[in-house]
């Protein structure tokens, strides 16, 4: 009996039992992420995580800890990646289990860096704290970013989603990991200090979003929601269905202000559109609208937006710049081809091209807006390359992202980008959510999931430029930076 008891012994002396644990509670605090938005689950997981660092035995250790701990996080929180590989399972469904463990043992790799290095440097958990929330910001710039999940979007349950507007979701971030910080020490004044602090920003928040201006006579805007499956819309007998179908919503009574379409709605290139074009003016009559599709130049694709004026013309043109990889690219097209690997999302050979960057368009009386086609929604630095706009727009198309966690965490994030900028956003999304937010991020008029239809909502009123909106993540990039800093003077101090 000893010596069956033996190995579960030193499996237990060894610490080994922490890993799986660090997994489990990586996966629980997933749960703050949309849609089942459990702010409670997400302090308390990543409160583990701390809790399991300061008892490592090596920094080896503390990065197995760590990279477990992003591993269950993200294996949760994205857990729609499978969708899009299942759109064309017999081409590509052999990726999908692949691409989810992958991405979640890679995107782990950067949480496991910063485990490693506080506990190398002996900075203990104070330390953790700032490496593990610039290791963040890493990874929303990193080989073009994927900040998608980000800690801080557990926020978004409670009135301290606002403080957005100060800090932007990198410093809420980093407020979390304090919190959680605080809860791990497992003593009387940190834990009151945590839920004292957690108090404040939620009281906070409530105050700050009081400060919300009402307009009077705003312009109506239709967003258009064709409900097109992702297998379905290019399917040659489906696509006449779903152009009537945006072509029906669109010459809808009363007539609006401004008419959205949804990314890639009309499925021609703007090359041989002239006819669709024509049809799409003479529904909607004189109001512009707005809508995306394909585009060829110079033997390059772009997934494009353009405006398409009351008298047919298109007078704006805008290509997404920041791209999918993978999805919309291919970072090494010949390599990839040669294993039968292609973009996701591309209609040509190579994927699509990127555009200059980010641009306003000028839609005259309702003031210039700051377009997002899809992924561009999730990268708040994205959103300050212009000047200030009236409003963000955003085309999407989330029927990639199937019909659970995917499009309702995308929806999550650009709420976040409005909070931030201070400024309304109107979302036209494929298969929905469609949604018209204003310049606090709440939620005044939407269009659920799976839902064919359009929306009319009046434009909401913007605020002033944010702190946010000025000074963009450097503010908490420094005190994140100064916080290391300190943590490591104060380790150097303990340890003469």
């Amino acid at each position: 009996m000893a010596k069956t008891l033996a190995p579960v012994a030193a499996w237990r002396s060894r610490g080994t039992w922490q890993v799986p644990l660090a997994g489990l509670l990586g996966a629980g605090a997933a749960l703050g992420q949309a849609p089942w938005d459990l702010l409670v689950m997400a302090v308390f997981g990543v409160a583990g995580a701390f809790f399991l660092f300061a008892r490592a035995r090596s920094a080896r250790f503390a990065a197995w800890i760590g990279w477990a701990f992003g591993t269950g996080y993200f294996a949760l929180a994205l857990s729609w990646i499978p969708e899009p590989f299942m759109v064309d399972a017999a081409r590509d469904g052999w990726m999908a289990p692949f691409a989810l463990v992958g991405m979640a043992g890679g995107l782990a790799l950067f949480w496991a860096l910063p485990f490693w290095l506080a506990h190398r440097l002996r900075g203990g958990v104070w330390l953790l704290v700032p490496l593990w929330a610039l290791a963040e910001m890493a990874r929303g710039t990193v080989l073009t970013g994927f900040p998608w999940g980000l800690p801080g979007y557990a926020w978004g349950a409670v009135p301290a989603a606002q403080w957005a507007s100060v800090l932007g979701v990198y410093g809420l971030t980093a407020l979390l990991f304090v919190i959680a910080a605080l809860l791990a020490q497992l003593r009387v004044l940190p834990v009151l200090s945590a839920a004292g602090l957690s108090a404040a920003l939620i009281a906070g928040g409530a105050w700050i979003a009081t400060d919300l201006p009402q307009t009077t006579d705003a312009p109506v805007i239709r967003l258009i929601q064709p409900n097109a499956p992702q297998h379905e819309k290019w399917d040659p007998q489906k696509v006449p269905v779903f152009f009537r179908r945006q072509v029906d919503y669109t010459a809808a009574g009363p007539r609006p202000d401004l008419i959205v379409w949804s990314e890639t709605a009309l499925p021609t290139l703007l090359n041989h559109a002239d006819e669709a074009l024509a049809i799409i003016s003479d529904a909607a009559g004189p109001v512009p609208v707005v809508l995306g599709l394909q585009r060829e130049q110079d033997f390059t694709w772009y997934n494009s937006a353009i405006v398409l004026e009351g008298d047919g013309t298109v007078s704006q043109i805008y290509d997404k710049h920041h791209l999918v990889p993978f999805g919309e690219y291919m970072p090494l097209p010949g390599f990839f081809r040669s294993l039968g690997i292609e973009a996701l999302a591309q209609r040509a050979d190579g994927g699509y091209g990127a555009g200059p960057g980010p641009q306003l368009l000028d839609l005259g009386p309702l003031g210039r807006a700051l377009p997002l086609i899809c992924y561009e929604a999730v990268f708040p630095q994205d959103l300050r390359g212009t000047d200030r706009p009236r409003f963000l727009l955003q085309l999407t198309n989330d029927a990639w992202f199937g019909q659970y966690s995917g499009p309702y965490q995308h929806l999550a994030q650009a709420r976040f980008r409005a909070i931030e900028q201070g400024l309304p956003l109107l979302r036209s999304a494929n298969t929905g959510v469609s949604a018209v937010f204003d310049a606090r991020g709440n939620m005044v008029a939407s269009l659920g999931l799976g839902k064919a239809g359009y929306l009319d909502a009046a434009l909401p009123a913007a605020l002033p430029p944010t702190l946010y909106a000025r000074y963009g993540d450097q503010p908490v990039l420094v005190l994140l930076v100064l916080m290391a800093a300190a943590s490591l003077w104060q380790a150097r101090r303990d340890s003469d």
